[in-house]
C-alpha cells in the first residue's frame, strides 16, 4: 500500500519509520502516472521493510517548497528521519529497488 502524506502527517511518517521513500507528484503529471504502478509494486515488495509514500505538490505546496521540488516526479529517500537521497524524473523499478536495498543494508 502506498501511504498518502500531507502537511499533517509528514514529520511523523518520516520520523517513525526507518526507511521512507517519498514521491512528490501531481495528478496532471504524465511521468508521475507512469511511475505509480512501479511504486505500487515496491510497496508490496518492501512491505514491512520500507514505507512507500506520495505527496501531492498541488495540495501540499509548503512541503514541496521545503524540499525545493522544482520538477516532478521527485523522489526523496529518508532513513531514520534524515534525508539521505534524491532522484528526479521517471525511474526504473530496478533503480528504485537498488536504492532501497542499499539503505536497508547500511
Amino acid at each position: 500500500m502506498i501511504h498518502t502524506i500531507d502537511n499533517s502527517n509528514f514529520e511523523n511518517t518520516i520520523n517513525d519509520n526507518e526507511i521512507v521513500l517519498v514521491d512528490f507528484f501531481a495528478d496532471w503529471c504524465g511521468p508521475c502516472k507512469m511511475l505509480h504502478p512501479t511504486l505500487e509494486e515496491l510497496a508490496n515488495d518492501f512491505d514491512g521493510k520500507a514505507i512507500i509514500s506520495k505527496v501531492n505538490v498541488d495540495t501540499n505546496q509548503e512541503l514541496a517548497a521545503q524540499f525545493d521540488v522544482r520538477s516532478i516526479p521527485a523522489l526523496f529517500y529518508f532513513k531514520n528521519g534524515e534525508l539521505v537521497g534524491r532522484q528526479n524524473g521517471l525511474q526504473s523499478k530496478t533503480a528504485l529497488t537498488n536504492q532501497l536495498n542499499t539503505l536497508l543494508s547500511n
